[in-house]
């Protein structure tokens, strides 16, 4: 199984776009389509149709996927946006590393 660069609960850095230079946490990953949801990013209106008595109608602000190459995942230990490369963790696991600092990229 290969490891992916951006994960769920990630931070990342919008390096190209309209949103460019902000940070969030990714929501989704959504791997076939290459793209990432990150929270509070890329905000767009959808008009959503009354469904019964207990669902209102109106306009709903939320966030639309991003392209896997206008976002860079923040490490942890430097802060700074960085590549992802692939390594060893100290139980000899493979792990996601900072190309930066060389240090494993935690999770959560």
């Amino acid at each position: 199984m290969a490891l992916e660069r951006v994960r769920k609960d990630d931070r990342v850095l919008v390096i190209a776009g309209r949103e460019r230079g902000k940070t969030g946490k990714v929501l989704r990953v959504l791997p076939a389509k290459q793209r990432v949801v990150v929270e509070g990013l890329n905000l767009v209106k959808r008009h959503q149709k009354p469904r019964g008595i207990q669902q209102q109608g109106g306009i709903l602000e939320k966030e639309a996927p991003l392209h896997l190459s206008n976002v860079m995942v923040l490490c942890t230990h430097c802060n700074k946006p960085a590549r992802v490369g692939r390594g060893r963790g100290p139980a000899g696991e493979a792990v996601r590393i900072c190309r930066r600092c060389n240090e494993p990229l935690e999770t959560r």
